[in-house]
């Protein structure tokens, strides 16, 4: 962290030196790092590999350097703790507290000098405490869950201090996540409640089509909102969105919802049929067209939606020379079967979807604009399920009561720290992948509660570093700083207004979260100071 002083750069010439046989020979490229303890107060002698003096170092002048730099040092550690709002605690080898910055004082309510020089076992139970397992077996702890004092959960970082192979002490990080844990207990009961007053409600009457699709989110229910405005329609519709959030989940609510809902919804995975069969299993064959053909022929997927909704799953996998066949059967209404001369009308609404993007697709020439330009009538983008966490306690709580029924078990209870990893992990799959999770922790449970050694290996380790790289390296920084603005109208929709707490579930302080409020919303930003 800081530059090493050369011994050399310190020395005096040999003019001058005193007897060799009063001072202590150090070798001459080496530096302060490099010092042993030595007793008395001896003058220093640089010499070569040879042996011969090259200089000399006076001890007044020796300890003149370490008094400085030692002073400049503490002068960085103060200003580092006084930096960082998570609380730090620093204690020695006996595990008394050598350092305690604002952050822990607001955290644990005790003033430095009231906690300094103390044991930390004064103001903490020692089994509840990460920091002294850390002293005496030398492990590091890293994204720990925590629950120090009563009502009080963080994270924690811890390290031990090692000092010529023997630990001298041990540093932890705490992060503040107790209004997360409280948030996750409020919503799990508020959630169970309303999931009762629902199922009272559809017992009574009809669920509607989208009944079947969870959460509140503001982004889910805008994408909601507009898949039932574009429902009563026959606009083609092109849903997008990463695998696994449920984009056929949108396609089926919104045939439900629509005049065709009668009819039947046939689904197309573009990218699970083989390109050569592709087109004899979209429009179908006459008999005889081909070797191997059955001999009557066969109806294709667009005539078995006649009347009702084909869905275009996965759509940018679709063969180039494919996509051209679709655009002309959009554009003319009609289609022929393969090997056949008869045009046949069609009928059907589109639905596609995909994963990708279509833009990049026409850029590098492997997706038609013309065909693009035709699907995109109506878009509807599916949020990932990192955008909406406020959805993830009532999903999960959704699963779980589903898996405890499939699996004849009790539905357990999760622990905090299960929550808490939950709302922090990217879920690259998104519900799927939590489904999955859940159903694991179900099949795994024995008790009443879930607890993190259920989780599966490796699933949450790094996943909010990982996630901010992936979204740097991604995104422009205008595309950063929209993206920057949602996650805070998110985590004060989250924290129901708590600025605080909204600032530690994004990791800044409250200065840096008020500077960004004032920017993103100057018309606000002036009545925030001094809120909580």
């Amino acid at each position: 962290m800081f530059a090493d002083i050369s011994l050399s750069s310190l020395a005096l010439s040999c003019d001058g030196m005193p007897g060799m046989d009063k001072m202590k020979a150090v070798p001459a490229d080496g530096t302060l790092r490099h010092l042993e303890h030595f007793s008395g107060h001896k003058d220093l002698v640089l010499v070569d590999k040879n042996g011969t003096p090259t200089g000399w170092i006076p001890f007044q002048k020796l300890a003149d350097v370490l008094l400085s730099e030692w002073k400049k040092i503490s002068a960085y550690y103060e200003t580092l703790l006084e930096c960082i709002d998570d609380a730090v605690t620093v204690v020695n080898g006996e595990g008394h507290i050598a350092g305690w910055n604002p952050g822990a004082e607001k955290l644990y309510q005790y003033e430095e000098r009231k906690a300094e020089d103390r044991p930390i076992t004064y103001f903490f139970k020692e089994d509840s405490l990460v920091l002294m397992s850390v002293l005496k077996d030398g492990t590091k702890v890293k994204r720990k869950y925590n629950q120090p004092a009563e009502d009080v959960h963080v994270l924690i970082n811890a390290r031990p201090i090692i000092l010529g192979g023997r630990i001298i002490g041990g540093i932890s990080l705490e992060r503040n996540i107790s209004d997360i844990v409280k948030l996750n207990e409020e919503l799990s009961s508020t959630t169970a409640y309303i999931q009762h007053l629902e199922s009272k409600l559809e017992n009574g009457k009809e669920a509607g089509p989208f009944h079947k699709i969870k959460g509140r989110s503001p982004a889910l229910r805008s994408a909601i909102k507009l898949s039932e405005k574009v429902a009563g329609t026959d606009a083609s519709v092109l849903i997008t969105g990463e695998s696994g959030v449920g984009k056929e989940l949108f396609a089926q609510a919104i045939h439900q919802a629509g005049s065709r809902s009668s009819y039947p919804f046939v689904a197309v995975n573009c990218g699970a049929i083989p390109a050569a069969l592709f087109e004899s299993e979209l429009f179908g064959y006459e008999r005889g067209a081909f070797t191997g053909a059955l001999r009557g022929g066969k109806k294709g997927r667009i005539d078995a939606a006649k009347g009702g909704t084909l869905f275009l799953d996965e759509i940018g996998e679709m063969p180039l020379e494919l996509q051209v066949k679709l655009l002309r059967v959009l554009q003319d209404k009609q289609f022929y079967r393969v090997g056949g001369n008869e045009p046949i009308p069609i009928d059907t609404r589109i639905i596609a979807a995909t994963n990708r993007s279509l833009e990049a697709m026409i850029a590098a020439g492997r997706f038609r604009a013309d065909l693009y330009y035709r699907l995109n009538v109506v878009a509807i983008k599916i949020p990932p399920l990192r955008e909406r966490i406020e959805d993830i306690p009532e999903l999960t709580q959704i699963c779980m009561k589903s898996f405890a029924v499939k699996y004849r078990k009790p539905v357990p209870r999760l622990d905090p720290e299960v929550m808490v990893r939950f709302m922090q992990n990217p879920w690259p799959g998104n519900i799927r992948e939590l489904r999955n999770t859940v159903e694991r922790l179900i099949i795994l449970a024995e008790g009443d509660v879930i607890t993190k050694d259920l989780l599966p290996d490796g699933l949450f380790e790094g996943s909010e570093s990982r996630q901010t790289k992936r979204e740097a390296d991604i995104r422009p920084a205008s595309i950063q700083e929209a993206t920057e603005k949602e996650k805070i109208r998110r985590a004060l929709q989250i924290t129901f207004g708590n600025k605080s707490a909204a600032a530690r579930m994004l990791g800044i302080s409250r200065v840096t979260f008020y500077n960004r409020m004032r920017k993103y919303f100057p018309d606000e930003g002036k009545h925030f100071s001094g809120e909580k």
